[in-house]
């Protein structure tokens, strides 16, 4: 019998942190999908088969049969709606307001200011020397007000005791912020204590950048 084809398809970069996200989503949801390694340093993100699937250039992309959504909050909003087993948002409005800006912090004021394109700029038009400290200096600022912003809402997780949206954008912008950057999480110890309960979790263990088929080989 000849293997049938998964049904959802993402487009996905192993050391994304855009990609991580979606990818811990559709495994807490329990979605089987096909991986589609998309190489950003080849520029295979600006193909024009690429292209076509997100204008934009970026990754992640889910294609579901004949919907496609680019865009890592877009498509946890339709895997959300499409797909509401295990539900990652709360139904109590002040704790969805919580993920919301929690998420929102990670996606708009810290990891677009580390892309590549971006860091990219800095090193032409300004200096190599200072792409660390930029990247840095933004995290840093997005961990402090993070910490704050939840500081009365923690639990186990980001906003109580059960994995919700913030602990999906949280996860792989620590993650990214240790392994990437060396950013000092002493100083941050609400966002360490969670990083910690996101290490015992499979469906993120198993998202990791390491854990996919395009990683670079040790």
């Amino acid at each position: 019998m000849a293997h049938e084809e998964k049904k959802l398809k993402l487009y996905s970069n192993w050391g994304s942190s855009c990609s991580f996200r979606i990818r811990i989503a559709l495994n807490l949801k329990g979605l089987e999908y096909q991986y589609i390694p998309v190489n950003l340093l080849k520029g295979e993100q600006f193909t024009p088969e690429f292209q076509k699937l997100n204008p934009i250039g970026y990754v992640p992309v889910l294609v579901d049969d004949e919907i496609i959504v680019s865009d890592s909050l877009a498509i946890f909003m339709y895997l959300e709606e499409k797909y509401p087993q295990h539900p990652l948002l709360p139904s109590d409005l002040q704790k969805k307001a919580i993920n919301f800006q929690a998420a929102n912090i990670v996606c708009s004021s810290i990891q677009p200011l580390q892309n590549l394109a971006v860091l990219k700029y800095i090193e032409e038009k300004v200096s190599p020397d200072e792409k660390i400290p930029w990247v840095k200096f933004h995290i840093e600022k997005g961990f402090e007000a993070l910490e704050k912003l939840l500081k009365g809402h923690a639990g186990r997780y980001a906003t109580g005791d059960e994995v919700f949206m913030a602990d999906l954008f949280l996860a792989p912008q620590i993650y990214v912020g240790i392994k990437r950057f060396d950013v000092d999480m002493a100083k941050f110890p609400l966002l360490s204590r969670l990083n910690e309960a996101y290490s015992e979790l499979p469906q993120f263990q198993n998202a990791m950048p390491e854990n996919q088929p395009d990683a670079p080989s040790a």
